[in-house]
C-alpha cells in the first residue's frame, strides 16, 4: 500500500485522513500538538474547534447546506460525527466541541491504516507524498519550509475567537429564548437572546469604541504598526471584531451581529433596538457562545464592557474573545483545481492554509486533497470536481482568483456558476443552484477515483 503523509490534525487532516484510509492507503498524521502548542488551541484532541461551535446553516437551498450536502454524499467523516455530536442551534449545525474533537480523535486513532505521530514537521521529503493541512496556525519553521518551497512569501490576517460564558450565571429573568423567525432544525427556541433599548445600545457602543485593546502579539505586526491593532491590520472581513465594526458607523452592531430582527422581547411585546444572541456550546448546556463577538479587548476591558450586555451584569466568562493570526499560502499562484502544488506534484494543500475560511470548507478541501493525492499515487490524472459543485467552485476560487488581490472566502452562491435562465425568484433560484450542483456531483461520482484496493 502507498503511503502518505499529512501535516496536521484538524479538520482538513482528519477528513484527508479518513478518505485515504478507506481507499486503501497507509496515512502518516503528524500532529505537533501537545509538544508544541498553538495560541489558540487548548487540547491535544483532533479536530479541536477554536473558534466557534458552528457548522453554519442547515437551511435546505443555502450555500452552506449545499456544501454540506455534498459532502454528505461523499460519506464524510466529519459531517457523520457533526451530526452526532449536534447541540441546538436554530437553522446551524452547531456540535458539542469537546465531544465531536473526542469522537474524531477516537474514530481516527482506531484506524489501522492511520498512525498518529505527535511531532513537528519542519522540512519536507521531495520522495513522499504530502497533504499540509496545518491550518491557520502553521508553525514558523514549517511555513518557512513551505515558503522556500513555493518562492512565496506568506500572507497573513487576522482571525478572532468569542467569548464563552457560564450558562448559570445569565439572567433569565432578562434573557429570553427564541430563534430568529421561530426558524429551527426541531421547531425549539435554541439562542438565548439578550435586548437592548436604545440608551443601553448607545452606552454599550461607547465603552466598546472606548475600551483598551490588545496590542499585536506577534513581533512582526509590531513593527507595522504601534499599540492596538489598527488599520493596517487585514482583518477576514466576515469574522471581523466588534470593535471594527463599531468604527465603520454607528448603526453597524445592530445591523451586523446584533441585529434584533425575527425576534420579539416577550415582556415588551416588541422587537428590541439591538440583541445579542447566546448559542449553546455542549449538549448540557453548561455554557453559552456570544454569536459573532469575536474582539481583542483587554480581558479586564472584555469582562467589563460585556457585563453591560443586559442579562449579562453578574457574567463568569470561561473564554475570552481573542485575536490571533492566520497563515495562508496564495493558492491561485501555487495550486491546481485538485489542490496540487503546480512545481512539486507529490504535495498537496488543504484546510486554511490553503486559502478556504470556515470549518465545513476546511472538511471540504481535505476531501479533495485526499481524492487528489490517491490519484496522484495510482498514476492516473486527478479530477477537479465539476464548477457546479460547491466543492468544485470553492476548488476553482482557490486556484483560479486573482492571486494579487487574494483573501480566503467561505463557501457562497456567488462562487458558483451562474444559471443560463435563473427564476427571478431568489428561492427558486437558490433550489435550482444546488439541484444542478448535486446532479453534477452524482454523475461526477459514476466513476468514483476512491475505489478501495486501488492503490
Amino acid at each position: 500500500m502507498t503511503q502518505f503523509h499529512i501535516i496536521g490534525g484538524g479538520l482538513a487532516g482528519c477528513e484527508a485522513a479518513w478518505q485515504i484510509a478507506h481507499a486503501g492507503g497507509r496515512v502518516v498524521l503528524h500532529e505537533m500538538r501537545p509538544d508544541r502548542q498553538t495560541p489558540a488551541h487548548k487540547t491535544e484532541s483532533l479536530a479541536e474547534l477554536v473558534c466557534s461551535n458552528s457548522l453554519k446553516s442547515e437551511q435546505e437551498s443555502s450555500a452552506p447546506w449545499l456544501l454540506k450536502e455534498e459532502l454528505r454524499r461523499l460519506d464524510s467523516l466529519l459531517l457523520r460525527v457533526a451530526a452526532e455530536t449536534r447541540v441546538p442551534a436554530g437553522h446551524a449545525l452547531t456540535v458539542d466541541r469537546d465531544l465531536f474533537a473526542a469522537e474524531v480523535t477516537r474514530r481516527i486513532a482506531s484506524e489501522p491504516a492511520i498512525e498518529i505521530r505527535r511531532e513537528e514537521v519542519t522540512a519536507l521529503d521531495p520522495e513522499k507524498i504530502w497533504i499540509i493541512a496545518s491550518g491557520p496556525l502553521t508553525s514558523d519553521a514549517l511555513a518557512a519550509e513551505i515558503a522556500s518551497l513555493t518562492g512565496s512569501e506568506r500572507l497573513f490576517f487576522y482571525d478572532s475567537i468569542s467569548p464563552i460564558v457560564e450558562a448559570e450565571s445569565i439572567d433569565h429573568a432578562v434573557a429570553f429564548r427564541a430563534s430568529r423567525y421561530g426558524k429551527s432544525l426541531d421547531g425549539t427556541d435554541d439562542y438565548l437572546n439578550c435586548p437592548f433599548d436604545k440608551t443601553q445600545y448607545d452606552a454599550f457602543v461607547d465603552a466598546v469604541l472606548a475600551a483598551d485593546s490588545v496590542p499585536a502579539h506577534i513581533e512582526q505586526d509590531r513593527d507595522l504598526h504601534t499599540g492596538p491593532l489598527n488599520d493596517t491590520t487585514r482583518y477576514f472581513e466576515a469574522c471581523l471584531p466588534i470593535e471594527e465594526i463599531a468604527r465603520r458607523g454607528r448603526d453597524t452592531l445592530r445591523f451586523g451581529p446584533m441585529k434584533p430582527m425575527g425576534l420579539t422581547d416577550p415582556r415588551t411585546g416588541r422587537r428590541p433596538y439591538a440583541v445579542v444572541q447566546l448559542r449553546q456550546e455542549n449538549v448540557r448546556a453548561g455554557s453559552y457562545n456570544l454569536v459573532g463577538f469575536q474582539n481583542h479587548m483587554r480581558f479586564g476591558e472584555q469582562a467589563r464592557v460585556l457585563r453591560l450586555i443586559p442579562g449579562l451584569e453578574n457574567a463568569e466568562f470561561l473564554r475570552f474573545g481573542q485575536v490571533h493570526r492566520n497563515t495562508y499560502i496564495n493558492g491561485p499562484a501555487l495550486l491546481t483545481r485538485t489542490l496540487q502544488l503546480k512545481t512539486a506534484p507529490n504535495i498537496f494543500f488543504a484546510g486554511q492554509i490553503s486559502g478556504v475560511e470556515g470549518y465545513v470548507e476546511s472538511i471540504a478541501t481535505g476531501l479533495v486533497a485526499a481524492r487528489s493525492a490517491v490519484a496522484f499515487a495510482d498514476n492516473e490524472p486527478a479530477r477537479p470536481f465539476p464548477r457546479e459543485t460547491a466543492i468544485g467552485s470553492l476548488c476553482a476560487y482557490v486556484s483560479g482568483a486573482d492571486p494579487d488581490n487574494y483573501q480566503p472566502a467561505n463557501i457562497t452562491f456567488d462562487l458558483l456558476p451562474k444559471l443560463e435562465q435563473p427564476p427571478r425568484d431568489r428561492k427558486l433560484r437558490h433550489a435550482e443552484v444546488c439541484r444542478r450542483a448535486l446532479d453534477a456531483l452524482d454523475q461526477f461520482l459514476y466513476a468514483p477515483l476512491l475505489t478501495p484496493g486501488a492503490i
